[in-house]
């Protein structure tokens, strides 16, 4: 027996296929993209996109994105992560004066599977005001330092600074604990003596003796988040260069996964992926990719597994 569960997935699912012999390099050649950043991001995202895409970025570096939501909590973000990175956008677009845009924004937490792991999810967003177009490369891994604790004294906070990769990755910290947005954060921490000096400082202003001491997830104060601010701008460039077959635009990806793989002894549908529905924003044409599986392994089936 054979059936198909067809389930939508994010904008950007984690596994996708780039159909080969097409390239959206002529689609963006040589068109300015704004990029909106006071965090040095333009330092990864650039060479990728100019390189891969064919775009030319004008940075605008002036403009306060901390707007737009802090990761310390003191600004909320105006929306989800894929609706500020488009505010981002279309903002960047607005001051530099052009019909493109490029927003990077970031989230933590932890992983949905793995609860005691945490998770960093990037996405690097290109929107054309002038086709119409929203295209979304992503980066979703575990390749992160960030953290938080509390503290009593500088030796705690010096163990706690060294397995988070201080001094090259930057600290935060504020008296007392996460929750009072009213307490004043001291940011960007990047060498011991600042963080002794900073630690004294917080515990004569704590009342609980305490000090809420975190990773600084800012792009240019975090390396490890900025490699995966580039991968995110590299998948953007393989899902600009998946054109679509039929009227060769841009975006051609993943927009369902579809389960279904029969099982390998009794032929019913399992939860494992079959295929992938890709689709174009364009012209609306769409086309199912099959997985290589032919079929799952009993262990997986909900039937012969219960």
């Amino acid at each position: 027996m054979t059936g198909k569960i067809i389930i939508k997935i994010s904008l950007c699912p984690e596994i996708f296929f780039v159909r080969e012999g097409m390239t959206g390099l002529s689609f963006f050649r040589g068109r300015c993209a704004a990029l909106l950043t006071k965090h040095k991001k333009e330092d990864v995202i650039a060479p990728v996109l100019e390189k891969g895409a064919g775009l030319q970025l004008s940075v605008e570096t002036n403009y306060d994105t901390d707007r737009f939501g802090t990761f310390t909590r003191e600004i909320a973000r105006p929306g989800s992560q894929l609706e500020t990175a488009r505010i981002k956008a279309q903002k960047g677009m607005e001051l530099i004066g052009t019909d493109l845009g490029i927003a990077s924004e970031g989230s933590f937490g932890p992983h949905p599977s793995i609860p005691f792991l945490p998770l960093n999810m990037e996405i690097v967003l290109l929107v054309d005001a002038r086709e119409k177009l929203e295209i979304c490369g992503v980066c979703q891994n575990s390749d992160t330092n960030y953290a938080s604790t509390e503290v009593e004294n500088y030796d705690q906070a010096v163990e706690f600074a060294r397995k988070a990769m201080f001094p090259s990755h930057f600290l935060i910290l504020r008296p007392d604990y996460e929750g009072d947005s009213a307490i004043i954060n001291i940011k960007g921490i990047n060498g011991w003596e600042w963080l002794r000096e900073a630690i004294n400082w917080a515990l004569a202003k704590s009342v609980t003796g305490k000090v809420f001491l975190e990773t600084d997830m800012r792009a240019f104060a975090n390396p490890t988040r900025m490699q995966n601010i580039k991968k995110a701008a590299e998948d953007l460039v393989a899902r600009i260069n998946s054109c679509c077959p039929q009227c060769k635009t841009p975006g051609f990806v993943a927009v369902e996964n579809i389960k279904g793989l029969p099982c390998e002894c009794c032929g019913f549908p399992t939860r494992e992926l079959t295929a992938f529905l890709f689709a174009c924003q364009r012209c609306g044409y769409h086309e199912e990719k099959a997985l290589p599986e032919k079929s799952a392994p009993a262990a997986r089936c909900d039937y012969c597994n219960p």
